[in-house]
Formats: structure tokens, C-alpha cells, sequence
């Protein structure tokens, strides 16, 4: 089913939240105790850390993340928490809110990114932050908004989407979005990205590689400079040109993707396609939530109360869709697993078993974690205490 023949609403409810990371929360109780993970076959490898996952290269790497929105960031307290957990558990790596829908969440020192920092506060000693992540051999992961950007936007407005009238597009929120086909725009975020690689992080994840839902009943949007150019293949151009400069830094480039990308054919209305982005990145981080698919989906007839077999088909097409391209044997898909309930059921540390335990099925063996509120503690009973391989072979995935 291509995604062009879902309703425009339908299409609208199943990507929600998907992408949509807005955070806010109170602080993270003291995690409990872990325990050892029952989930998946255990094939035992040399155990990852931070050291050994970050760089390009490194495509056995382990990555398992959970990920810290802005006001996390900034609070040392939470951070302790966040660092507590990854000491005691398989958790080797933090994805660090550095940019998304309110700004800049450091203080730049090159003035053309810095007078689009926002006003919502920024991390106050990023380098100390980093180096205490180093110390306890967590690998530093940026997250960066980088196409829904109203700060940008409302800074810089001959970057924008426009309406036929010339005037900036905005979305249902009143929210105008840059134009993803701006070149400038495109250095604006990689000069982003290189000073927070060069402070010290490890890896790149861009979110929000998309465009705008083309709601019917919001105007035209207008993409100044698109030179015929199609959503997809722009999207996957800039990722990369991501790619080839990072490389050059020595981290690993990747991108978020909305669940349906794995399974769909052809591209998303927002420009997200399979096939034209996995050769192009790293890793590709699909948000397979459970709770985000529609009724009936794989044959499943509520998707949330099921999350082990929306998870593993998800992310068996990814793997089957990667290795058409050609791409084998790399730990190149990372699923955004879901740590937070929508509906019934609630969700726990026995969801979030049976969801590691479909990644590891599938054939991969890391994941990352989505709280919006980045709070855990339910589901840190799920986690294994050391980070060892658990995935399943290829031909026991199949």
C-alpha cells in the first residue's frame, strides 16, 4: 500500500508523535536495581562501551541509548540519574537534545548558529557534561531538529516554505518550517553539528528529516529552489552530504524515520523512502511505537497490546529491505523502542522485554529508548546489566 492512498487524517494520527518531540518532565526518581534481561537468544561477544561504538566504522558497534530532552540536559540532577542507570545496566549511550523545536540547547561560539539559540536555556558547562560522559564511558549521541525549526525560521524567513502569495507556509500549530531545498539552510545545520561533534560528541542524529503533512486543508506549500527536485531525493541528499563530511570527523551520521518507512513502498507524502535513504546514512533509527500503528496492522488487531510483533516485522522488512540495496552485516537499523504508554495497556518493563526482544529477532542488536518526559524508571527492570550481543543470525532472523 503506498502511503499516498491513506487519508491525509488517518495518515496525520498514525505519524503523531513519531517525530513530534516535544518534552517536557519532572525529575527521574532513583532508578531500581537491574536485572538481567530474559529476552532474545544470547550469542556472547565482546561486551560494547562508548569507546567502541562511536566512529563510522565501528558497524558492529552495540548502541543502546535512552534519550534525554533538553530540560534533562540541563539539569544536573537528572543527568546523575541518566548516568546511574548507564553504570548499572547495558545502557551505553545518551541521545542529548542539542537542537530541536525551541532552539539551540548550548551556547554556540560561531556567531551566524548562535543568533538562532531561541530562548529556552542551554546545557551551562556542555564540555564538563561531556567529559563526565567520556569518564563513565557513555558515548555522547546530539540530537538535532532540523526541518520543523520556527526559531530558524522566524530568524532567517527567506528560508522558509512559502504559499503561493509569497508569504511564510505554517502548519496547524501556527508553526512556519524551513525549506528543506535552502543550500544555506543545510550549512546552517551541518555547522551546528560539526561544533558539537568537535566538543565532543560521538555521533550525529538528525530528526525531523522531513517535510510538512500536506493537510488539504491548509494552502499550497511552495519550495523555493527545488529545481524539480523530488521531496525524497533532496532529503536524501542532504544526508549525505551529512555523511560525507562526519566521516571525515570520525562519527557516525543518522537519522530518525517514522515507523511506517520500513514497511511502505515508495515514499512517504513527507519524502521519507527506504530506499533512498538507508545508503546514504549510518544508521536509520525507525520509531516503530506500537501505539502509533493502526488497528489491523501486520494482521494485528490492536497493534499497542502486541508490541513484540509489530516491532519485530517492522524492523524484519528493514533488514530485508537493506539487504536488496546490498547492505549486510552492519548494525545500521536502531529502532526507537517505546518507553512511554498511549492507551491501553499501560506500559512497563514487560512491554519494553518483549520489544528488545523483536529487535533481537530481527537481526539487530541495538535500540534506543523514547520517553517524552525522559523518565525510565519503570522500564529499567528490563535491561541487561552488561551489553552483549543478543541478536539473532541472519539466518535464524529469516
Amino acid at each position: 500500500m503506498r502511503i499516498a492512498s491513506l487519508p491525509l487524517p488517518l495518515l496525520a494520527l498514525t505519524l503523531a508523535a513519531c517525530g513530534e518531540h516535544v518534552a517536557r518532565g519532572a525529575e527521574v526518581a532513583t532508578p531500581p536495581a537491574a536485572t538481567d534481561s530474559a529476552a532474545g537468544t544470547t550469542a556472547t561477544a565482546t561486551p560494547a562501551t562508548a569507546t567502541t561504538a562511536g566512529g563510522p566504522n565501528a558497524d558492529s558497534a552495540i548502541v543502546r541509548a535512552l534519550y534525554v530532552n533538553r530540560f534533562g540536559v540541563q539539569s544536573t540532577k537528572r543527568m546523575a540519574k541518566m548516568i546511574a542507570i548507564a553504570d548499572s545496566t547495558e545502557i551505553n549511550a545518551l541521545v542529548l537534545d542539542m537542537k530541536d523545536e525551541f532552539g539551540l540547547n548550548y551556547k554556540s561560539a560561531i556567531p551566524a548558529v548562535a543568533r538562532n539559540a531561541g530562548t529556552a536555556g542551554t546545557v551551562r558547562d556542555l564540555k564538563a557534561l561531556l567529559d563526565t560522559l567520556k569518564a563513565h564511558d557513555i558515548l555522547p549521541i546530539a540530537r538535532l531538529v532540523v526541518f520543523k525549526d520556527s526559531v530558524t525560521a522566524r530568524l532567517n524567513p527567506a528560508w522558509t516554505i512559502r504559499k503561493a502569495d509569497g508569504s511564510a507556509w505554517r502548519d496547524h500549530q501556527g508553526l512556519a518550517w524551513v525549506n528543506p531545498y535552502n543550500r544555506e539552510l543545510w550549512e546552517y545545520n551541518l555547522s551546528v553539528a560539526e561544533e558539537l561533534v568537535k566538543l565532543g560528541f560521538g555521533e550525529v542524529q538528525f530528526d525531523y528529516i522531513r517535510f510538512p503533512e500536506p493537510y488539504k486543508s491548509l494552502p499550497q506549500q511552495v519550495f523555493p529552489d527545488s529545481k524539480g527536485q523530488s521531496k525524497p531525493e533532496v532529503l536524501a541528499e542532504f544526508l549525505k552530504t551529512a555523511n560525507a563530511r562526519f566521516d571525515k570527523l570520525g562519527v557516525r551520521t543518522t537519522a530518525d524515520i517514522f515507523g511506517l518507512v520500513t514497511t511502505v513502498k515508495g515514499p512517504l507524502e513527507i519524502g521519507q523512502e527506504w530506499e533512498k535513504i538507508a545508503p546514504v546514512t549510518d544508521v536509520l533509527l525507525p520509531m516503530v511505537y506500537p501505539s502509533h500503528y493502526p488497528r489491523g496492522s501486520f494482521g494485528v488487531a490492536r497493534p499497542n497490546a502486541e508490541p513484540y510483533k509489530i516491532i519485530y516485522t517492522a524492523i524484519k522488512r528493514a533488514r530485508e529491505r537493506n539487504e536488496k540495496l546490498g547492505i549486510h552485516g552492519r548494525e545500521n537499523v536502531r529502532p526507537w523502542l517505546q518507553a512511554f504508554s498511549l492507551g491501553q495497556p499501560k506500559y512497563d518493563a514487560s512491554h519494553m522485554r518483549e520489544q528488545i526482544r523483536a529487535v533481537y529477532d530481527a537481526g539487530y542488536d541495538g535500540w534506543v529508548l523514547w520517553s517524552p518526559g525522559s523518565n525510565y524508571d519503570l522500564f529499567v527492570p528490563a535491561f541487561a546489566k552488561t551489553t552483549e550481543s543478543r541478536k539473532k543470525s541472519t539466518a535464524e532472523a529469516n
